[in-house]
């Protein structure tokens, strides 16, 4: 079974240049390694790496927060195109979280804000393989003192790197 990556970042707000660009290479690389790449079917950071992978001819699937493809695109505002699969979980913008992190084998965080704060806090309580895409901006940058700040311990493995074809072969290398 192929390896699902999900990547979880800003879905808005100011997205810098830098950012935009090592997310569209990340889904380029998640796509050359071979991987299914899961977002949340959102705009933002998550669509770029869509973009990107659909440049290698990768697969995607988002989990949307929506009831319906019209709800998707209409109350949520959100892409369509580029998506092979989207799964419609009707729990909206937070409640499709745990549907999103538990989709995945691994996780990638990219920028992000609150919605990515609660996604990083999901995989680490359960568990999962993360990457952080390091220079981001956003809640990318600060991962690793929320951790350091939650005082858990868990048996997350967690991995930063600033390239992100390095990163995606780091992560698949982790048992």
């Amino acid at each position: 079974m192929k390896v699902k990556v999900g990547v979880m970042g800003a879905s808005g707000g100011e997205l810098p240049p830098e950012a935009v660009e090592k997310s569209f290479d990340l889904g380029r690389a998640i796509a050359r390694h071979d991987c299914i790449l899961i977002t949340g079917a959102c705009p933002g950071l998550p669509y770029e790496s869509v973009k990107g992978a659909k440049v290698e001819g990768g697969l995607v699937v988002g989990i949307s927060p929506g009831l319906s493809l019209a709800e998707h695109v209409g109350k949520y505002e959100s892409p369509v195109e580029g998506h092979d699969v989207l799964i419609f979980t009707g729990s909206g913008l937070m409640g499709r979280e745990i549907t999103n992190i538990r989709s995945c084998d691994v996780v990638v965080i990219v920028g992000g804000r609150s919605g990515t704060l609660g996604e990083l806090a999901i995989a680490y309580d359960e568990d999962k393989v993360i990457g952080v895409l390091e220079g981001t901006g956003g809640i990318a940058d600060h991962v690793d003192e929320i951790l350091r700040f939650c005082e858990k311990v868990t048996k997350a493995k967690v991995i930063y790197d600033s390239d992100p074809d390095r990163l995606i072969r780091r992560l698949l290398e982790i048992d």
